[in-house]
C-alpha cells in the first residue's frame, strides 16, 4: 500500500461511513476501527525503511513551475505520529462503539471522526509546507464539526466557535510565515527547507516569519496565551476528547515545532518565545487543574500543562531536550489516552463527572479504578511508568541547561512546581473518586463498563507499564528513528535507564512527589469547600474573557463601519465599489507614471469607426435611457456589445468574437427576464423652491464617475495598445500549441491545457455563482405591482377559460398567441444541439471549444422557457442543471488527476493516436474530456439561473390563477 492510498483510505471511509443507516453503530464502529486497524498495519511494515534514518517519498507532480508539488514524505518522527493517529484511532473507535447513544447521529459521528484521521494523517505525512497548512486548517474543520456534534447544546456551540476561531486565525499567520519561509528558502519542499537551516536564521525576515509561524503552532496545541480555548472542547463527545487531546489535533502544535526544530530552533527568539510559552503554560495548566470540579476539565488543564511542558523541552536549543519531548508526546499520548477513556466511562456507568459528587467507586468499579490510578500515576510521575521517564529527562534538562543565572534557577523551580502540581491534580483524580464513602445520590447505579468497553484502557494502560519497567526493549529503537529526523543529524547520547543514581532530577522528582502528596492533604478539605478561588491575577488575565471582549469588540466596529459603509441601495453600494476600483488603479498609475508607447498605429476604417461611433452613441443612450426604459437601454447596451465582437473579428480573433456573440445573447436574455421583476420606478417628490435637488446631484456624481471610469480605461487601453508587446509571449504559445498541446487553436489550447488550472477554478466559480443565485431566487419573491399586472392583463384578453381548461398553455408565457413559433422552436432544439456539437468537436483546432458549444445549447433551452413556458418544459424533459454542474466538475477534476497516475503534473494533456479503417487517423487529446467538463457546467450553471428566474413567472401566476378558481 502507498502512501496515497493510506491517506485516501479515511477519506473514503468517512463518504461510506455517512451513507450507512442511523442505527447501523456496529457496522460504523466496525468500518472506522478497521480502516484504522489497516493503516496502523500498513505503517507498521514501513518500519524497517525508516529505522536507521530512512525517508520514505511520494511525489505527485502538480504545479512544479512554483515549487508546489503534492508530496508524501514519511520518517521516523512521521512514522510515530503516524502510529498514534491511527493506533488510538482504533482504539477509540471500539470504545465510542460502547460510549455513543443509539439516538445519537452515529453515521455523522463516525464520518466526521475518519475525516479528522485522514486530516491529522495527512498533516503528519505531507512533504510540502503549503500541503501541510491545507491539511493543518482541514484538522481545525473537522474538529469544529466533533466538538459541536452535539449541535443542540450551547457549550458544544461555543466551545466549537471558540477553537476554530483561534486555531483557525492561528493557522493564517502559519500559511503567513510558511510563505516568507517557503521565499526566504527558494522551495516550499520540506527536505529543501530542512536542510536550508543556517540560510534561514541568517535571512533578515527570519524575526518575522518566526513569530507567524509559532503563534500558529502555540495557538494549535493551545499554549499560553491561547490556552483559553481546549477546556471548553470538553463539550465534546469523550472518545472525541479521548482523540483530540492524546494524538491529533493538540499534538499538531508540538508537531510542527518538532519538525522545524532543526531549521528554526538554536537562536534567542526561539528560546524566548516558545520555552516563555511552554514554562507558563506548564505551571498555569497545572495550577488550573488542581482546582476543576469536572473530570474532563481536570484532564484538560492537565493535558494543557503537559503540552507545556513538551513546548518547553523544544524551546531549549538542546538536541537532547528535543529527544526528550519526542518522549514525552509518546508518553502523554498512551496515558491522556486512557485516563479520557475512564473519565468517560465513570460518566458513561455513574452518570455524572463531577468530582464533588463521585466517591468510594472501586468498591464498585475495582477494574476500571484500577486502570485509572495506574493512568493517572504516570501522568505524575511515578517510577516503573513512561511518565517517569520522560519527566526524568525533562528535570535533567533544566538543571543542565547553560544560560544566564536567573534562567538557570527558574527552570529547575519551574520544572519541580509543575512536577508538584500535577501529583496534585493526579491524587484528586484517584482518590477523591475511588476511594471513601460509596455516592448515594449519583443519577445511575455504577457498574463495569462491558468488557470491550474497557479493553482500549487496558491495552493502553499495559503499554504504560511495559514501557516504564522496560523502556530500552519496547520503546528505544522506536524513540531513535523518530527522534532522529527532529534533531536533523546524529543523536545525542541518552539513557532510558530506570535508575540513574541519586542526582539532581531524581532529587527533583522527590520533592515533585512529597510536595504533590502534602498539597493535596492540605488543600483536600478546601476544596470540597471550594475555598480556593483562583487568584486575581489568572482572574484578570483570562484568555477566554480577553477572547469574548475581543469578539464583542470587533462586531460592534464591524457594525457601525457597516452602518457608515453599507446602505440598502444598490446604486450607492456600485458607486462605492467602482470608486474603490478606480482609487486602486489610480495609486499605481500616479506612482509610477503613464506614456505614451512608440508602436505603429493600424490604419482605420471609416466603417469601424462609423461602428465605434454607433458603440458609443448606444451607450450614452443606454445610460439615459435606464432612467425611464429598461427595456431600451438593455437594447442599446446589447449593441455595444455587437459593436466589440465585430472589433474581435477585425483584430482576427474569432474565437472571442463568437464567445462574445453568445455571452451577449444569454445574458441578454437572463437580464430581460430577471426585468420583469425589478419593482417598479419610485417617481421622486420635486424638491421645494430654494433647496437642493439631491437626486440631480447624485446623478451628476454617478455621471463624473462614469466618465472618470470611461476616460481611465480609454487612456489606459491606449497606453498599452502603443507600447511594444514582448513577443515571446506569444511565440511560446504559438510554438508549444499543436506539439504539446495537440491542437492549432491556440486559444483553446491554452484554455484546456496551459492554462487549464485557471480554467478548472473559473467553472467552478462559475458553478458556486449558479448555486448563490438560486438560493438567493428561491427567497425572491416579486413586489406585488410586477404579479398584478400579468393578471390585469389576462383579464383584458380574456383568457380565463383557457387558462382553466388548458393547464398546459402556461400562463406565464405568450404561448397562447405564439403556437407557431413554440413549435418551430421545439423543432429547433435538436439543430442547436447538432451547431453545438460541431462547434465543440471542431473547437481544439478551429475556433470553437466546451465554452461557446455550452452557450449554444443553453440559449436553445432558453428559448424553449420563453416561448413554451416553464411549466411545459418541466413537464417535457428533465434538465436537472445541478448534475450537468456535478458531473462536469468531476469530469475536469478528474482528467487532471488521470495525469498524476502516469507520473506528469496535474492537467497535463496527453494525445492518443487511433488508425480506423474508414475514418482514418484520428487525434483524441485528454483535453477532450477536460472540455466535456467545461461544457457540462456551463449548461448547468446557465440552466440553475434560468430556472430560478422562470420559476418568478410560475410563482406571480399562482395567486392569479388562485382566484380565478375560487371565482368560477
Amino acid at each position: 500500500m502507498s502512501l496515497i492510498v493510506l491517506l485516501l483510505l479515511p477519506f473514503i471511509g468517512s463518504c461510506l461511513a455517512a451513507v450507512l443507516p442511523h442505527n447501523a453503530r456496529n457496522s460504523e464502529s466496525l468500518l472506522a476501527g478497521l480502516i484504522a486497524l489497516i493503516g496502523l498495519v500498513q505503517v507498521a511494515l514501513l518500519y524497517p525503511q525508516i529505522a536507521h534514518g530512512g525517508v520514505i517519498r511520494e511525489e505527485f507532480m502538480w504545479l512544479p513551475s512554483i515549487g508546489l508539488n503534492f508530496v508524501l514524505r514519511m520518517d521516523g518522527f512521521a512514522w510515530l505520529f503516524s502510529i498514534l493517529v491511527l493506533g488510538i484511532g482504533a482504539l477509540v473507535s471500539l470504545y465510542a462503539r460502547y460510549y455513543m447513544s443509539p439516538e445519537d447521529p452515529v453515521p455523522r459521528f463516525f464520518s466526521f471522526f475518519l475525516a479528522f484521521m485522514g486530516a491529522m494523517l495527512g498533516l503528519v505525512i505531507s512533504g510540502n509546507l503549503i500541503q501541510i497548512v491545507f491539511f493543518w486548517e482541514l484538522t481545525s474543520l473537522f474538529s469544529f464539526l466533533l466538538i459541536g456534534y452535539w449541535h443542540h447544546r450551547s457549550d458544544a456551540r461555543r466551545g466549537a466557535y471558540m477553537a476554530l476561531m483561534v486555531t483557525g486565525a492561528g493557522g493564517l499567520c502559519l500559511l503567513a510565515g510558511v510563505m516568507l519561509l517557503g521565499h526566504v528558502v527558494g522551495n516550499y519542499d520540506l527536505d529543501v527547507v530542512l536542510a536550508a537551516g543556517d540560510q534561514i536564521k541568517a535571512h533578515s525576515l527570519y524575526p518575522i516569519l518566526l513569530p507567524l509561524i509559532l503563534i500558529g503552532a502555540l495557538s494549535k496545541s493551545a499554549q499560553f496565551p491561547f490556552h483559553f480555548w481546549l477546556p471548553h472542547a470538553m463539550a465534546a463527545p469523550t472518545p472525541v476528547s479521548a482523540y483530540l487531546h492524546s494524538a491529533t489535533m493538540v499534538k499538531a502544535g508540538v508537531f510542527l515545532l518538532a519538525r522545524l526544530w532543526s531549521p528554526l530552533s538554536g537562536t534567542e527568539e526561539w528560546f524566548w518565545i516558545v520555552s516563555g510559552a511552554g514554562a507558563c503554560t506548564l505551571v498555569l495548566g497545572a495550577y488550573c487543574a488542581m482546582f476543576q470540579n469536572d473530570l474532563k476539565g481536570l484532564l484538560a488543564y492537565s493535558t494543557i500543562s503537559h503540552l507545556g511542558l513538551i513546548t518547553l523541552l523544544l524551546g531549549l536549543n538542546s538536541p537532547l531536550a528535543a529527544v526528550a519531548a519526542v518522549f514525552h508526546i509518546l508518553n502523554h499520548a498512551t496515558f491522556k489516552a486512557s485516563l479520557f477513556m475512564a473519565a468517560g466511562i465513570i460518566d458513561h456507568e455513574t452518570g455524572t463527572r463531577d468530582i464533588r459528587k463521585l466517591s468510594g467507586l472501586f468498591k464498585l468499579m475495582p477494574y476500571t479504578a484500577t486502570l485509572a490510578m495506574v493512568a493517572s500515576a504516570s501522568m505524575a510521575g511515578v517510577p516503573l511508568l513512561n511518565g517517569f521517564l520522560s519527566k526524568e529527562m525533562f528535570f535533567a534538562e533544566t538543571v543542565f541547561i547553560n544560560s544566564t543565572a536567573w534562567v538557570e534557577i527558574a527552570l529547575p523551580v519551574i520544572a519541580t512546581i509543575g512536577g508538584t502540581f500535577s501529583v496534585a491534580y493526579a491524587l484528586r483524580f484517584t482518590v477523591d473518586v475511588f476511594f471513601g464513602p460509596p455516592a448515594t445520590d449519583l443519577p445511575h447505579t455504577p457498574h463495569e463498563p462491558p468488557r470491550w468497553m474497557r479493553a482500549p484502557v487496558e491495552l493502553l494502560v499495559f503499554t504504560c507499564l511495559m514501557v516504564g519497567i522496560f523502556p530500552a526493549h519496547t520503546v528505544g529503537p522506536l524513540l531513535a528513528a523518530a527522534a532522529q529526523p527532529v534533531v536533523g543529524g546524529e543523536l545525542p547520547e541518552y539513557s532510558l535507564a530506570i535508575w540513574h543514581g541519586l542526582n539532581a532530577p531524581m532529587i527533583m522528582s522527590l520533592i515533585a512527589m512529597s510536595g504533590g502528596i502534602v498539597l493535596y492533604v492540605l488543600l483536600r478539605k478546601q476544596l470540597k469547600l471550594e475555598r480556593f478561588p483562583l487568584p486575581p491575577l489568572i482572574k484578570y488575565f483570562n484568555g477566554k474573557r480577553f477572547f469574548e471582549r475581543s469578539m464583542v469588540v470587533l462586531m460592534r466596529r464591524a457594525r457601525r463601519v457597516e452602518r457608515h459603509v453599507s446602505t440598502l441601495r444598490l446604486q450607492t453600494q456600485l458607486f462605492l465599489l467602482v470608486l474603490a476600483a478606480v482609487i486602486a488603479g489610480l495609486i499605481p498609475m500616479l506612482y509610477s507614471g503613464l506614456s505614451w508607447g512608440d508602436r505603429p498605429n493600424i490604419p482605420g476604417s471609416i466603417v469601424f469607426v462609423t461602428l465605434w461611433l454607433l458603440a458609443i452613441a448606444c451607450a450614452i443612450g443606454a445610460a439615459w435611457q435606464a432612467k425611464y426604459h429598461r427595456l431600451a437601454a438593455l437594447t442599446m447596451v446589447s449593441v455595444c456589445g455587437l459593436m466589440t465582437c465585430v472589433t474581435f473579428v477585425w483584430f482576427s480573433a474569432p474565437d472571442l468574437a463568437l464567445t462574445q456573440l453568445v455571452v451577449e445573447v444569454v445574458t441578454t436574455v437572463l437580464i430581460l427576464l430577471g426585468l420583469r421583476w425589478l419593482p417598479r420606478r419610485i417617481e421622486e417628490v420635486s424638491p421645494l423652491p430654494g433647496t437642493l435637488n439631491k437626486a440631480r446631484i447624485r446623478r451628476l456624481r454617478d455621471l463624473l464617475l462614469s466618465i472618470a471610469v470611461g476616460g481611465g480605461m480609454a487612456v489606459l487601453s491606449y497606453a498599452m495598445l502603443t507600447r511594444q508587446t514582448p513577443n515571446h509571449i506569444s511565440s511560446f504559445f504559438l510554438s508549444r500549441a499543436l506539439p504539446e498541446g495537440g491542437g492549432t487553436n491556440v486559444v483553446n489550447v491554452m484554455l484546456v491545457d496551459f492554462r487549464g488550472f485557471d480554467t478548472l477554478g473559473e467553472i467552478t466559480v462559475l458553478a458556486a455563482v449558479a448555486l448563490t443565485v438560486f438560493a438567493l431566487l428561491r427567497r425572491f419573491r416579486p413586489p406585488k405591482e410586477s404579479m398584478q399586472l400579468p393578471a390585469q392583463q389576462r383579464l383584458l384578453a380574456k383568457d380565463v377559460v383557457t387558462d382553466l381548461v388548458n393547464p398546459r398553455s402556461a400562463s406565464d408565457t405568450a404561448l397562447g398567441f405564439m403556437m407557431v413559433p413554440a413549435v418551430l422552436v421545439r423543432l429547433l432544439l435538436p439543430i442547436a444541439f447538432m451547431v453545438s456539437m460541431y462547434l465543440f468537436m471542431r473547437g481544439h483546432n478551429q475556433p470553437g471549444g466546451g465554452f461557446v458549444a455550452g452557450l449554444v445549447m443553453s440559449v436553445a433551452f432558453i428559448l424553449q422557457y420563453m416561448v413554451a413556458g416553464t411549466q411545459w418544459v418541466e413537464a417535457q424533459m428533465s434538465l436537472r442543471p445541478l448534475r450537468w454542474m456535478g458531473t462536469g466538475l468531476l469530469c475536469a477534476t478528474l482528467t487532471g488527476l488521470g495525469s498524476l497516475l502516469w507520473g506528469y503534473p496535474f492537467l497535463t494533456t496527453h494525445t492518443a493516436h487511433f488508425s480506423l479503417p474508414v475514418l482514418g487517423e484520428i487525434h483524441v487529446a485528454s483535453a477532450l474530456f477536460f472540455d466535456i467538463g467545461v461544457f457540462a457546467v456551463v449548461v448547468g450553471a446557465t440552466l440553475l439561473i434560468l430556472t430560478a428566474l422562470a420559476h418568478q413567472s410560475v410563482r406571480a401566476h399562482r395567486p392569479a390563477l388562485q382566484s380565478k378558481t375560487g371565482a368560477a
